[in-house]
Protein backbone atom coordinates (compact mmCIF):
# COMPACT_ATOMS: atom_id res chain seq x y z
CA UNK A 1 0.00 0.00 0.00
CA UNK A 2 1.28 3.70 -0.49
CA UNK A 3 0.78 6.63 0.72
CA UNK A 4 -1.85 7.71 -1.55
CA UNK A 5 -3.90 4.48 -1.50
CA UNK A 6 -2.66 3.75 -5.13
CA UNK A 7 -2.31 0.23 -6.22
CA UNK A 8 -0.80 -1.21 -9.44
CA UNK A 9 -2.35 -4.36 -10.89
CA UNK A 10 -1.16 -5.65 -13.91
CA UNK A 11 2.81 -5.75 -13.02
CA UNK A 12 3.76 -7.93 -10.34
CA UNK A 13 0.79 -8.48 -8.22
CA UNK A 14 3.01 -7.02 -5.03
CA UNK A 15 4.69 -4.17 -7.54
CA UNK A 16 2.93 -1.37 -6.06
CA UNK A 17 4.63 1.68 -8.45
CA UNK A 18 2.46 3.70 -11.42
CA UNK A 19 2.54 2.13 -14.84
CA UNK A 20 3.20 3.92 -17.64
CA UNK A 21 0.60 3.01 -20.21
CA UNK A 22 0.18 1.91 -23.62
CA UNK A 23 4.09 3.32 -24.52
CA UNK A 24 5.44 0.51 -22.28
CA UNK A 25 3.61 -2.15 -23.54
CA UNK A 26 4.75 -0.59 -27.27
CA UNK A 27 8.41 -0.39 -26.18
CA UNK A 28 8.13 -3.95 -24.80
CA UNK A 29 6.75 -5.73 -28.40
CA UNK A 30 9.70 -3.40 -29.89
CA UNK A 31 12.72 -4.48 -28.39
CA UNK A 32 10.99 -7.95 -28.57
CA UNK A 33 11.00 -8.16 -32.23
CA UNK A 34 14.46 -6.30 -32.14
CA UNK A 35 15.79 -9.57 -29.89
CA UNK A 36 13.83 -11.73 -31.90
CA UNK A 37 11.28 -13.14 -29.66
CA UNK A 38 7.51 -14.62 -30.59
CA UNK A 39 5.23 -12.18 -30.00
CA UNK A 40 1.43 -13.65 -30.04
CA UNK A 41 -1.77 -11.67 -30.04
CA UNK A 42 -4.02 -14.54 -29.33
CA UNK A 43 -4.00 -17.25 -26.12
CA UNK A 44 -2.15 -19.78 -27.74
CA UNK A 45 -2.70 -23.62 -26.43
CA UNK A 46 -1.34 -25.29 -23.93
CA UNK A 47 -0.05 -28.54 -22.87
CA UNK A 48 -1.41 -29.55 -18.82
CA UNK A 49 1.96 -31.25 -18.34
CA UNK A 50 4.06 -27.73 -18.63
CA UNK A 51 1.02 -26.13 -16.54
CA UNK A 52 1.48 -28.27 -13.75
CA UNK A 53 5.08 -26.87 -13.45
CA UNK A 54 4.20 -23.51 -11.87
CA UNK A 55 1.82 -22.75 -9.36
CA UNK A 56 -0.95 -20.77 -10.02
CA UNK A 57 0.30 -18.44 -7.36
CA UNK A 58 4.14 -18.21 -8.90
CA UNK A 59 2.57 -18.21 -12.54
CA UNK A 60 0.37 -14.72 -11.50
CA UNK A 61 3.37 -13.50 -9.15
CA UNK A 62 5.63 -14.05 -12.12
CA UNK A 63 3.19 -12.77 -14.89
CA UNK A 64 3.80 -16.29 -16.73
CA UNK A 65 2.21 -18.99 -18.11
CA UNK A 66 4.11 -22.72 -19.45
CA UNK A 67 2.82 -23.62 -23.30
CA UNK A 68 4.47 -26.74 -23.79
CA UNK A 69 7.92 -28.83 -23.51
CA UNK A 70 10.04 -28.84 -26.74
CA UNK A 71 13.30 -30.54 -26.95
CA UNK A 72 13.96 -30.34 -23.14
CA UNK A 73 13.30 -26.50 -23.07
CA UNK A 74 10.63 -25.21 -21.32
CA UNK A 75 7.92 -22.60 -23.90
CA UNK A 76 6.60 -19.99 -21.52
CA UNK A 77 4.37 -17.19 -22.25
CA UNK A 78 5.08 -13.88 -20.32
CA UNK A 79 3.19 -10.71 -19.95
CA UNK A 80 6.53 -9.32 -20.03
CA UNK A 81 9.21 -10.99 -22.30
CA UNK A 82 12.14 -8.84 -21.15
CA UNK A 83 11.75 -9.81 -17.38
CA UNK A 84 14.99 -11.95 -17.22
CA UNK A 85 14.59 -12.31 -13.53
CA UNK A 86 11.44 -13.91 -13.67
CA UNK A 87 12.51 -16.48 -16.80
CA UNK A 88 15.60 -17.08 -14.68
CA UNK A 89 13.31 -17.94 -11.31
CA UNK A 90 11.02 -20.08 -13.99
CA UNK A 91 13.76 -22.10 -14.89
CA UNK A 92 15.43 -23.13 -11.29
CA UNK A 93 11.70 -24.08 -10.45
CA UNK A 94 11.35 -26.23 -13.68
CA UNK A 95 14.66 -27.49 -13.63
CA UNK A 96 14.97 -26.75 -17.27
CA UNK A 97 16.05 -23.76 -19.72
CA UNK A 98 13.15 -21.56 -20.59
CA UNK A 99 12.75 -20.31 -24.12
CA UNK A 100 10.52 -16.86 -24.24
CA UNK A 101 7.23 -15.24 -25.76
CA UNK A 102 5.42 -12.09 -25.50
CA UNK A 103 1.94 -12.22 -25.74
CA UNK A 104 -1.03 -9.32 -25.49
CA UNK A 105 -2.34 -8.00 -22.44
CA UNK A 106 -5.94 -8.88 -23.00
CA UNK A 107 -4.89 -12.49 -24.72
CA UNK A 108 -2.15 -12.99 -21.40
CA UNK A 109 -5.39 -12.14 -19.09
CA UNK A 110 -7.29 -14.89 -20.84
CA UNK A 111 -4.46 -17.35 -21.04
CA UNK A 112 -4.41 -17.02 -17.10
CA UNK A 113 -7.80 -17.96 -16.79
CA UNK A 114 -7.91 -20.73 -19.44
CA UNK A 115 -4.60 -22.09 -17.50
CA UNK A 116 -4.99 -21.78 -14.05
CA UNK A 117 -9.03 -21.44 -14.04
CA UNK A 118 -10.16 -18.72 -10.82
CA UNK A 119 -6.74 -18.65 -9.87
CA UNK A 120 -7.39 -16.44 -6.33
CA UNK A 121 -9.47 -19.46 -5.44
CA UNK A 122 -6.34 -21.97 -6.09
CA UNK A 123 -4.21 -19.25 -4.01
CA UNK A 124 -7.18 -18.97 -1.37
CA UNK A 125 -6.82 -23.10 -1.03
CA UNK A 126 -3.14 -22.71 -1.02
CA UNK A 127 -3.07 -20.10 2.16
CA UNK A 128 -4.62 -23.00 4.47
CA UNK A 129 -6.64 -25.40 2.88
CA UNK A 130 -10.38 -26.20 2.91
CA UNK A 131 -12.90 -24.65 4.96
CA UNK A 132 -14.42 -27.74 6.63
CA UNK A 133 -11.15 -28.50 8.15
CA UNK A 134 -10.56 -24.96 9.39
CA UNK A 135 -13.75 -24.89 10.97
CA UNK A 136 -12.58 -27.64 12.91
CA UNK A 137 -9.42 -25.49 14.52
CA UNK A 138 -11.39 -22.57 15.28
CA UNK A 139 -14.60 -20.77 16.12
CA UNK A 140 -14.59 -18.20 13.61
CA UNK A 141 -15.42 -15.53 16.58
CA UNK A 142 -14.20 -12.43 15.05
CA UNK A 143 -14.92 -10.79 18.20
CA UNK A 144 -11.71 -12.57 19.05
CA UNK A 145 -9.34 -11.50 16.77
CA UNK A 146 -7.35 -8.56 17.95
CA UNK A 147 -7.02 -5.36 15.40
CA UNK A 148 -3.36 -6.16 15.33
CA UNK A 149 -3.75 -9.60 14.67
CA UNK A 150 -5.93 -8.70 11.44
CA UNK A 151 -3.42 -6.09 10.51
CA UNK A 152 -0.65 -8.63 10.60
CA UNK A 153 -2.21 -11.14 8.60
CA UNK A 154 -3.75 -8.16 6.12
CA UNK A 155 -0.39 -7.91 5.36
CA UNK A 156 0.95 -11.35 4.61
CA UNK A 157 2.67 -11.13 0.65
CA UNK A 158 0.37 -14.03 -0.31
CA UNK A 159 -2.36 -12.99 1.23
CA UNK A 160 -1.89 -9.48 -0.44
CA UNK A 161 -1.88 -11.53 -3.74
CA UNK A 162 -5.01 -13.09 -3.40
CA UNK A 163 -7.07 -10.04 -3.17
CA UNK A 164 -5.31 -8.52 -5.91
CA UNK A 165 -6.24 -11.13 -7.97
CA UNK A 166 -9.98 -11.50 -6.80
CA UNK A 167 -10.00 -7.31 -7.96
CA UNK A 168 -8.05 -8.68 -11.49
CA UNK A 169 -10.24 -11.22 -12.31
CA UNK A 170 -13.33 -9.08 -11.15
CA UNK A 171 -12.34 -6.50 -13.88
CA UNK A 172 -11.36 -8.98 -16.21
CA UNK A 173 -14.16 -10.49 -16.33
CA UNK A 174 -16.32 -6.55 -17.06
CA UNK A 175 -17.91 -7.13 -12.77
CA UNK A 176 -19.11 -3.91 -11.89
CA UNK A 177 -19.34 -5.06 -7.82
CA UNK A 178 -17.44 -7.28 -6.24
CA UNK A 179 -19.47 -8.66 -2.92
CA UNK A 180 -17.67 -10.58 -0.11
CA UNK A 181 -20.50 -11.86 2.66
CA UNK A 182 -19.69 -13.67 5.38
CA UNK A 183 -22.04 -16.40 6.57
CA UNK A 184 -22.03 -19.11 9.79
CA UNK A 185 -19.43 -21.99 8.38
CA UNK A 186 -18.59 -20.03 4.56
CA UNK A 187 -17.33 -16.73 3.13
CA UNK A 188 -18.71 -15.92 -0.17
CA UNK A 189 -17.20 -14.16 -3.26
CA UNK A 190 -19.72 -12.91 -5.65
CA UNK A 191 -19.11 -10.66 -8.88
CA UNK A 192 -21.88 -8.61 -10.52
CA UNK A 193 -21.14 -8.99 -14.11
CA UNK A 194 -24.08 -7.67 -16.56
CA UNK A 195 -26.58 -6.84 -13.83
CA UNK A 196 -26.39 -10.75 -12.44
CA UNK A 197 -24.35 -11.59 -9.50
CA UNK A 198 -22.16 -14.63 -9.83
CA UNK A 199 -20.84 -16.79 -7.25
CA UNK A 200 -17.04 -17.85 -7.71
CA UNK A 201 -15.13 -20.50 -5.41
CA UNK A 202 -15.18 -19.59 -1.67
CA UNK A 203 -11.56 -19.14 0.28
CA UNK A 204 -11.47 -20.62 3.75
CA UNK A 205 -13.48 -19.20 6.13
CA UNK A 206 -10.60 -18.78 8.49
CA UNK A 207 -9.21 -16.21 6.29
CA UNK A 208 -11.53 -13.74 6.34
CA UNK A 209 -10.71 -11.63 9.02
CA UNK A 210 -7.48 -11.17 7.59
CA UNK A 211 -9.23 -10.79 3.78
CA UNK A 212 -11.63 -8.43 4.83
CA UNK A 213 -8.73 -6.13 7.08
CA UNK A 214 -6.61 -6.43 4.03
CA UNK A 215 -9.32 -4.91 1.81
CA UNK A 216 -9.95 -2.17 4.31
CA UNK A 217 -6.70 -1.12 4.86
CA UNK A 218 -5.97 -0.74 1.20
CA UNK A 219 -9.59 1.45 1.25
CA UNK A 220 -8.25 3.59 4.59
CA UNK A 221 -10.53 2.27 6.18
CA UNK A 222 -10.56 2.01 10.19
CA UNK A 223 -9.04 -1.67 10.71
CA UNK A 224 -10.20 -1.85 14.34
CA UNK A 225 -14.12 -1.02 14.22
CA UNK A 226 -15.81 -3.54 12.83
CA UNK A 227 -19.76 -2.79 13.95
CA UNK A 228 -20.06 0.44 12.23
CA UNK A 229 -20.72 1.11 8.11
CA UNK A 230 -17.16 2.15 7.08
CA UNK A 231 -17.09 3.59 3.22
CA UNK A 232 -13.43 4.18 1.90
CA UNK A 233 -11.65 4.63 -2.07
CA UNK A 234 -8.81 2.68 -3.89
CA UNK A 235 -7.53 3.77 -6.63
CA UNK A 236 -5.33 1.24 -8.68
CA UNK A 237 -3.77 1.08 -12.00
CA UNK A 238 -4.46 -2.36 -14.20
CA UNK A 239 -2.96 -3.00 -17.25
CA UNK A 240 -2.20 0.66 -17.82
CA UNK A 241 -5.46 2.15 -16.71
CA UNK A 242 -6.98 3.98 -13.94
CA UNK A 243 -9.79 2.07 -12.17
CA UNK A 244 -11.13 3.46 -8.81
CA UNK A 245 -13.43 1.28 -6.61
CA UNK A 246 -15.54 2.66 -4.11
CA UNK A 247 -15.76 0.19 -1.22
CA UNK A 248 -18.45 -0.52 1.53
CA UNK A 249 -18.73 -2.08 5.07
CA UNK A 250 -21.64 -3.30 7.09
CA UNK A 251 -22.03 -4.85 10.30
CA UNK A 252 -23.79 -8.43 9.99
CA UNK A 253 -23.77 -11.43 12.54
CA UNK A 254 -21.06 -13.32 11.30
CA UNK A 255 -18.52 -10.56 10.45
CA UNK A 256 -18.45 -7.34 7.89
CA UNK A 257 -19.94 -7.64 4.49
CA UNK A 258 -17.87 -5.64 1.68
CA UNK A 259 -19.19 -4.12 -1.38
CA UNK A 260 -16.38 -3.13 -4.12
CA UNK A 261 -18.08 -0.95 -7.02
CA UNK A 262 -15.71 -0.70 -9.80
CA UNK A 263 -15.44 1.97 -11.94
CA UNK A 264 -13.62 0.81 -14.66
CA UNK A 265 -12.82 4.96 -16.70
CA UNK A 266 -11.73 2.87 -20.24
CA UNK A 267 -14.94 0.94 -19.76
CA UNK A 268 -17.66 3.43 -19.79
CA UNK A 269 -19.07 4.39 -23.14
CA UNK A 270 -19.48 8.05 -23.30
CA UNK A 271 -22.08 8.37 -26.33
CA UNK A 272 -25.73 7.47 -26.33
CA UNK A 273 -25.26 5.29 -29.31
CA UNK A 274 -23.35 2.73 -27.48
CA UNK A 275 -25.94 2.71 -24.43
CA UNK A 276 -28.46 1.41 -26.88
CA UNK A 277 -30.37 4.51 -27.63
CA UNK A 278 -32.60 4.50 -30.86
CA UNK A 279 -31.69 7.32 -33.29
CA UNK A 280 -34.88 8.90 -32.76
CA UNK A 281 -34.28 9.10 -29.28
CA UNK A 282 -30.69 10.61 -29.74
CA UNK A 283 -31.64 13.31 -32.00
CA UNK A 284 -34.52 14.69 -29.47
CA UNK A 285 -31.73 14.10 -26.67
CA UNK A 286 -29.61 16.22 -28.68
CA UNK A 287 -32.17 18.84 -29.37
CA UNK A 288 -32.95 19.30 -25.62
CA UNK A 289 -29.09 19.63 -24.80
CA UNK A 290 -28.70 22.03 -26.96
CA UNK A 291 -31.32 24.65 -25.19
CA UNK A 292 -29.26 27.06 -23.72
CA UNK A 293 -31.77 27.07 -20.25
CA UNK A 294 -33.99 24.55 -18.60
CA UNK A 295 -34.32 21.85 -16.95
CA UNK A 296 -33.92 18.12 -17.95
CA UNK A 297 -34.21 15.26 -15.79
CA UNK A 298 -33.60 11.20 -16.17
CA UNK A 299 -35.47 9.09 -13.77
CA UNK A 300 -35.27 5.28 -13.10
CA UNK A 301 -33.99 3.05 -10.02
CA UNK A 302 -30.32 2.73 -9.02
CA UNK A 303 -27.93 0.96 -10.76
CA UNK A 304 -30.12 1.74 -14.11
CA UNK A 305 -27.48 3.80 -15.61
CA UNK A 306 -28.71 7.78 -15.19
CA UNK A 307 -24.96 9.03 -14.32
CA UNK A 308 -23.85 6.68 -17.58
CA UNK A 309 -26.25 8.61 -19.41
CA UNK A 310 -25.69 12.30 -18.39
CA UNK A 311 -22.15 11.60 -18.61
CA UNK A 312 -22.93 10.83 -22.19
CA UNK A 313 -25.17 13.96 -22.57
CA UNK A 314 -22.38 16.08 -20.95
CA UNK A 315 -19.54 14.81 -23.07
CA UNK A 316 -21.83 15.46 -26.40
CA UNK A 317 -22.73 19.30 -24.96
CA UNK A 318 -18.75 19.66 -23.93
CA UNK A 319 -17.38 22.66 -25.92
CA UNK A 320 -14.53 25.13 -24.73
CA UNK A 321 -16.84 28.02 -24.71
CA UNK A 322 -19.29 26.86 -22.43
CA UNK A 323 -18.89 26.41 -18.21
CA UNK A 324 -19.94 22.81 -17.45
CA UNK A 325 -19.90 22.39 -13.68
CA UNK A 326 -21.62 18.68 -11.95
CA UNK A 327 -21.98 18.02 -8.40
CA UNK A 328 -22.18 14.75 -7.44
CA UNK A 329 -22.20 11.72 -4.80
CA UNK A 330 -19.93 10.90 -5.18
CA UNK A 331 -17.84 11.75 -8.52
CA UNK A 332 -17.80 8.35 -10.65
CA UNK A 333 -16.09 9.04 -13.62
CA UNK A 334 -13.29 12.12 -14.74
CA UNK A 335 -14.73 14.30 -17.40
CA UNK A 336 -12.33 16.09 -19.62
CA UNK A 337 -12.90 19.92 -19.62
CA UNK A 338 -15.78 19.66 -16.78
CA UNK A 339 -15.57 21.12 -12.79
CA UNK A 340 -16.80 18.64 -10.64
CA UNK A 341 -17.52 18.73 -7.19
CA UNK A 342 -18.09 16.28 -4.90
CA UNK A 343 -20.59 16.20 -2.22
CA UNK A 344 -19.47 16.01 1.57
CA UNK A 345 -22.26 15.79 4.35
CA UNK A 346 -19.73 15.30 7.01
CA UNK A 347 -17.79 18.95 5.74
CA UNK A 348 -21.02 20.72 5.25
CA UNK A 349 -21.06 20.28 1.33
CA UNK A 350 -24.91 18.91 0.81
CA UNK A 351 -26.50 18.89 -3.06
CA UNK A 352 -28.40 22.62 -2.14
CA UNK A 353 -25.01 23.83 -0.56
CA UNK A 354 -23.01 22.94 -3.41
CA UNK A 355 -25.78 24.08 -5.95
CA UNK A 356 -26.06 27.55 -4.62
CA UNK A 357 -22.41 27.73 -4.51
CA UNK A 358 -21.91 26.54 -8.43
CA UNK A 359 -24.51 29.36 -9.35
CA UNK A 360 -21.93 31.71 -8.02
CA UNK A 361 -19.49 30.26 -10.75
CA UNK A 362 -20.87 31.84 -13.69
CA UNK A 363 -21.83 28.44 -15.21
CA UNK A 364 -23.80 27.76 -18.58
CA UNK A 365 -24.97 23.93 -17.98
CA UNK A 366 -24.57 22.30 -14.28
CA UNK A 367 -25.39 18.43 -13.49
CA UNK A 368 -27.04 17.91 -10.28
CA UNK A 369 -26.22 14.11 -9.29
CA UNK A 370 -29.48 13.56 -7.52
CA UNK A 371 -32.40 15.76 -6.65
CA UNK A 372 -33.00 14.59 -3.22
CA UNK A 373 -35.17 17.18 -1.81
CA UNK A 374 -37.14 20.44 -1.36
CA UNK A 375 -34.67 22.45 -0.95
CA UNK A 376 -32.54 21.55 -4.28
CA UNK A 377 -35.48 21.31 -6.49
CA UNK A 378 -36.47 24.72 -5.64
CA UNK A 379 -32.60 26.05 -6.29
CA UNK A 380 -32.69 23.86 -9.81
CA UNK A 381 -35.68 25.39 -10.86
CA UNK A 382 -34.85 28.78 -10.18
CA UNK A 383 -31.62 27.94 -11.81
CA UNK A 384 -33.44 27.31 -15.07
CA UNK A 385 -35.85 29.74 -14.90
CA UNK A 386 -32.34 32.36 -14.56
CA UNK A 387 -30.70 31.07 -17.99
CA UNK A 388 -29.00 27.72 -16.70
CA UNK A 389 -29.56 24.65 -18.37
CA UNK A 390 -30.23 21.74 -15.21
CA UNK A 391 -29.21 17.85 -15.84
CA UNK A 392 -30.40 15.89 -12.70
CA UNK A 393 -31.62 12.85 -11.72
CA UNK A 394 -34.75 11.77 -10.04
CA UNK A 395 -36.17 8.16 -8.38
CA UNK A 396 -39.67 7.24 -10.48
CA UNK A 397 -41.23 4.25 -11.94
CA UNK A 398 -41.42 6.07 -15.40
CA UNK A 399 -40.77 9.15 -17.39
CA UNK A 400 -44.33 11.12 -16.47
CA UNK A 401 -44.29 10.69 -12.87
CA UNK A 402 -41.64 12.63 -12.20
CA UNK A 403 -43.53 15.81 -12.55
CA UNK A 404 -45.81 14.37 -9.59
CA UNK A 405 -42.42 13.80 -7.60
CA UNK A 406 -41.25 17.25 -8.40
CA UNK A 407 -44.53 18.90 -7.26
CA UNK A 408 -44.36 16.43 -4.01
CA UNK A 409 -41.46 17.95 -3.23
CA UNK A 410 -42.96 21.19 -3.02
CA UNK A 411 -42.28 22.46 -6.48
CA UNK A 412 -45.01 24.54 -7.51
CA UNK A 413 -47.14 23.26 -10.75
CA UNK A 414 -46.63 25.91 -13.42
CA UNK A 415 -42.94 26.95 -12.12
CA UNK A 416 -42.52 23.27 -13.24
CA UNK A 417 -44.15 23.58 -16.98
CA UNK A 418 -41.84 26.44 -17.24
CA UNK A 419 -39.23 24.91 -16.71
CA UNK A 420 -39.06 21.50 -17.62
CA UNK A 421 -37.98 20.55 -20.93
CA UNK A 422 -37.46 16.70 -20.65
CA UNK A 423 -38.05 13.76 -19.06
CA UNK A 424 -36.14 10.24 -19.81
CA UNK A 425 -36.80 6.87 -17.72
CA UNK A 426 -34.51 4.21 -18.61
CA UNK A 427 -33.90 0.51 -17.43
CA UNK A 428 -30.45 -1.58 -18.45
CA UNK A 429 -31.19 -5.01 -19.76
CA UNK A 430 -28.05 -7.63 -20.78
CA UNK A 431 -27.33 -7.33 -24.53
CA UNK A 432 -27.18 -10.71 -26.23
CA UNK A 433 -23.72 -11.84 -27.46
CA UNK A 434 -23.59 -11.42 -31.13
CA UNK A 435 -21.37 -14.53 -31.90
CA UNK A 436 -23.50 -17.09 -30.48
CA UNK A 437 -27.38 -16.00 -30.39
CA UNK A 438 -29.85 -17.80 -32.05
CA UNK A 439 -33.65 -17.36 -33.49
CA UNK A 440 -35.96 -19.97 -32.18
CA UNK A 441 -39.74 -20.70 -32.49
CA UNK A 442 -41.86 -18.01 -30.08
CA UNK A 443 -42.03 -20.59 -26.87
CA UNK A 444 -45.54 -20.68 -25.12
CA UNK A 445 -44.05 -19.15 -22.13
CA UNK A 446 -43.01 -16.43 -24.15
CA UNK A 447 -46.39 -16.18 -26.32
CA UNK A 448 -48.46 -15.55 -22.51
CA UNK A 449 -46.54 -13.00 -21.54
CA UNK A 450 -46.89 -10.60 -25.04
CA UNK A 451 -50.03 -8.69 -25.84
CA UNK A 452 -51.31 -10.07 -29.34
CA UNK A 453 -49.63 -7.29 -30.87
CA UNK A 454 -46.39 -7.45 -29.81
CA UNK A 455 -46.46 -11.57 -30.96
CA UNK A 456 -47.53 -10.50 -34.49
CA UNK A 457 -44.84 -8.03 -34.64
CA UNK A 458 -41.94 -10.59 -33.46
CA UNK A 459 -43.51 -12.76 -36.67
CA UNK A 460 -43.59 -16.15 -34.62
CA UNK A 461 -39.29 -16.34 -33.92
CA UNK A 462 -37.42 -14.55 -30.81
CA UNK A 463 -33.92 -14.16 -30.21
CA UNK A 464 -31.83 -16.83 -27.25
CA UNK A 465 -28.86 -16.62 -25.20
CA UNK A 466 -26.23 -19.81 -26.08
CA UNK A 467 -22.93 -19.04 -24.59
CA UNK A 468 -19.60 -19.05 -25.79
CA UNK A 469 -15.67 -18.69 -25.13
CA UNK A 470 -16.15 -14.47 -25.62
CA UNK A 471 -19.38 -14.11 -23.21
CA UNK A 472 -18.09 -16.69 -21.02
CA UNK A 473 -20.81 -19.39 -21.99
CA UNK A 474 -23.44 -16.84 -20.40
CA UNK A 475 -24.79 -15.74 -23.83
CA UNK A 476 -24.37 -12.28 -22.83
CA UNK A 477 -22.01 -9.58 -22.90
CA UNK A 478 -22.44 -5.59 -21.84
CA UNK A 479 -25.66 -4.05 -21.60
CA UNK A 480 -27.73 -1.98 -23.06
CA UNK A 481 -30.80 0.77 -22.30
CA UNK A 482 -35.01 0.65 -22.37
CA UNK A 483 -35.66 4.13 -22.76
CA UNK A 484 -38.95 6.00 -22.61
CA UNK A 485 -38.47 10.21 -23.18
CA UNK A 486 -40.66 12.80 -22.90
CA UNK A 487 -40.50 15.83 -24.99
CA UNK A 488 -42.22 18.82 -23.26
CA UNK A 489 -44.97 20.19 -25.37
CA UNK A 490 -47.95 23.68 -25.10
CA UNK A 491 -50.64 20.98 -24.43
CA UNK A 492 -48.21 19.12 -21.47
CA UNK A 493 -47.08 22.33 -19.85
CA UNK A 494 -51.11 23.28 -19.55
CA UNK A 495 -51.85 20.10 -18.13
CA UNK A 496 -49.17 20.19 -15.24
CA UNK A 497 -50.36 24.07 -14.49
CA UNK A 498 -53.96 22.29 -13.95
CA UNK A 499 -52.94 19.95 -11.66
CA UNK A 500 -53.88 17.53 -13.84
CA UNK A 501 -52.98 13.89 -12.65
CA UNK A 502 -50.48 11.83 -14.38
CA UNK A 503 -53.05 9.21 -16.09
CA UNK A 504 -54.46 12.55 -17.60
CA UNK A 505 -50.75 13.61 -18.62
CA UNK A 506 -50.28 10.40 -20.20
CA UNK A 507 -53.08 10.80 -22.66
CA UNK A 508 -51.20 13.98 -23.92
CA UNK A 509 -48.03 12.63 -25.04
CA UNK A 510 -46.83 12.85 -28.51
CA UNK A 511 -48.29 9.89 -30.33
CA UNK A 512 -44.94 8.46 -31.50
CA UNK A 513 -44.18 8.18 -27.57
CA UNK A 514 -42.74 4.48 -26.83
CA UNK A 515 -42.62 3.53 -23.31
CA UNK A 516 -39.48 1.14 -21.87
CA UNK A 517 -41.29 -2.01 -22.20
CA UNK A 518 -42.26 -0.94 -26.20
CA UNK A 519 -38.73 0.21 -26.23
CA UNK A 520 -36.91 -2.61 -25.33
CA UNK A 521 -39.60 -4.71 -27.35
CA UNK A 522 -38.07 -3.55 -30.46
CA UNK A 523 -34.30 -4.52 -29.66
CA UNK A 524 -35.87 -7.53 -28.69
CA UNK A 525 -37.24 -8.30 -32.10
CA UNK A 526 -33.98 -6.96 -33.90
CA UNK A 527 -31.77 -9.53 -31.75
CA UNK A 528 -30.26 -7.11 -29.75
CA UNK A 529 -31.54 -8.35 -26.60
CA UNK A 530 -34.29 -11.32 -25.35
CA UNK A 531 -37.67 -10.97 -24.51
CA UNK A 532 -37.41 -12.30 -20.97
CA UNK A 533 -34.23 -9.71 -20.19
CA UNK A 534 -37.08 -6.77 -21.29
CA UNK A 535 -40.17 -8.43 -19.24
CA UNK A 536 -37.48 -8.49 -16.07
CA UNK A 537 -36.39 -5.16 -16.32
CA UNK A 538 -39.40 -3.25 -17.56
CA UNK A 539 -42.14 -5.53 -15.00
CA UNK A 540 -42.72 -1.93 -12.88
CA UNK A 541 -43.80 -0.22 -16.49
CA UNK A 542 -47.42 0.33 -16.99
CA UNK A 543 -47.51 -1.00 -20.68
CA UNK A 544 -51.42 -0.06 -21.20
CA UNK A 545 -50.52 1.89 -24.24
CA UNK A 546 -49.83 -0.66 -27.11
Amino acid sequence: MTPTGQLHIGAKATDLTPATAESEAARIRERCRILGITWLEKPPETDPVAIALLTPEVAVRVRAVPLRIERGRLIVAMFNPLDVGASDEIATIARMPVSRMGVEADAFGELMRRAYGTTAAKIAESLGGSSESSSDETEHNVDAIEAADVHRMAEQPTLINLVNLFILEAIQGRASDIHIEPFENELKIKYRVDGVLIEQPPPPKHLQAALIGRVKIMAMMNIAERYVPQDGHITLRFEGRKVDLRVSTVPTIYGESVVMRILDKSSLPLDLQSLGMSKAHRDTMDRLVEKPHGLLLVTGPTGSGKTTTLYAALSKLYDPRKKIITIEDPVEYELNGVNQIPVNPKRGLTFSIGLRAILRQDPDVVLVGEIRDNETVDIAIRSALTGHLILSTLHTNDAISSIGRLVDMGAEPFLVASVLEGLLAQRLGRRLCSLCKKQVSLSEETKSRLTPSEIEAFGGGEWKAVGCDECKKSGFRSRLGFFELVRMNSSLRQGITKRLSISDLKELLDGDFLNMRQDGMIKAQTGATTVSEVLRATQDVDDTRH
